[in-house]
């Protein structure tokens, strides 16, 4: 890896292979994966609807501009507003994402605050990078944004600086590489009141926690809450590169033509992957998915939860946290994980973060959690 630049701290292995919920790397050693490439692929590897979609579209045209009308586009909108009269603009991440939503926001309003949360992450170009609440990530890279705002998250103190020179205030209802720490279901919804009675933009990033990660299609639904601004990336296509702004109709006037655009946004490749996740996305599949959240959540609290380097489990449906002890280095962890044949992801505050793949059996949710026990049971403090 000699001609590229040193941005990821990469493990010793090449992924070459995957099926449904299992990888392989190069030297043939075979994985459980419990990551989905970060929330990606919820359907599982090689997924056949998917593929079949993909290759399908390939046989047509897998470029166009966005100059001329796209029914395809518009399908998966329609499937993102689930019904509702909502509008859709496609980019190429959830970073893309989250910068159109700031801009939307600017526009809209007339005014530039935007309030965001400590130790929250939307994403790494200037606009996303501003209102991600991670020093470290940012040092070198200033100045950012001007009028951004921090609060601490799940406080209600933050309540205080919702006020009506704001343009918006955005945040994720999990934080997850904040640490996987969940919203207060309450303070959520005094946030999202607030927002209303003053006039201010709410903004929620589903990027990681979309697409049925906590069992419903979007995490928000689980409060009740109405933003005016979503956005969307990671597992809408299960592994070909797409973003989304989703927003309430009244928001349209202030996007004509002109307002914003991307080259690839809404690309045929990965709108017709996007579709048929969101076609495979439906109300069985998401109850499915909360019955085996049920019993994966059974087992973490009575298996996983009383161990002695175990602090606390957090998380909702198959987005989970587990907080170690810090005398265990969550590195050690990982690697000691991915010799026993599974794959985790860390999160901030020594957390052992838990994505599996949304298509994953409950046999092998056992397996996993099983292997990780049988490691925080087994592995040395500071090892």
């Amino acid at each position: 890896m000699n001609s590229l630049f040193p941005t990821y701290k990469r493990f010793p292995f090449e992924i070459v292979k995957g099926q449904g919920t299992t990888l392989f790397d190069d030297s043939g050693k075979k994985y459980l994966d419990f990551t989905s490439g970060i929330g990606v692929c919820n359907l599982g590897y090689t997924a056949p609807n998917v593929k079949q979609a993909v290759a399908s579209q390939l046989e047509k045209v897998w470029h166009t501009s966005n100059l001329y009308e796209s029914s395809l586009q518009e399908h998966v909108a329609q499937l993102l507003g689930a019904g509702t009269d909502k509008k859709v603009f496609f980019c190429n991440s959830g970073t893309e994402a989250n910068e159109a939503a700031l801009k939307l926001a600017r526009k809209a309003t007339g005014k530039k605050n935007i309030l965001a949360f400590d130790h929250s992450f939307h994403g790494r170009t200037y606009g996303s990078l501003s209102v991600t609440g991670n020093s470290k990530i940012k040092t070198g890279f200033g100045p950012f944004l001007s009028g951004i705002i921090f609060a601490p998250y799940n406080d209600t103190t933050a309540l205080n600086q919702i006020t009506s020179n704001l343009a918006a205030v955005i945040l994720e209802v999990i934080q997850g590489e904040g640490g996987v720490i969940n919203g207060n279901p309450q303070w959520l919804k005094a946030v999202a009141k607030k927002c209303r009675n003053e006039g201010v933009l709410l903004i929620i990033d589903e990027v990681q926690t979309g697409m049925g990660r906590t069992g419903k299609l979007y995490s928000y639904q689980h409060y009740g809450l109405d933003p005016d601004i979503v956005t969307v990336a990671k597992g809408l296509a299960n592994g070909i590169p797409v973003g989304a702004m989703i927003g309430k109709a009244e928001l349209a006037e202030s996007f004509g033509p002109g307002a914003h655009g991307t080259t690839f946004g809404g690309n045929p490749l990965a709108m017709a992957a996007a579709e048929a996740v969101l076609t495979t996305i439906d109300a069985d599949f998401l109850d499915a998915v909360q019955q085996k959240a049920s019993f994966f959540w059974y087992y973490l609290e009575k298996e996983i939860a009383p161990l002695q380097v175990v602090d606390s489990v957090s998380g909702k449906g198959l987005m989970v946290g587990i907080h170690l002890n810090k005398e265990l280095e969550i590195s050690n962890v990982i690697t000691a994980l991915q010799q026993a044949g599974l794959l985790t992801l860390p999160s901030r505050g020594n957390t052992l973060r838990l994505l599996p793949p949304l298509v994953i059996t409950g046999s092998k949710l056992l397996t996993g959690l099983k292997l990780i026990k049988n490691t925080l049971q087994n592995i040395t403090v500071n090892q």
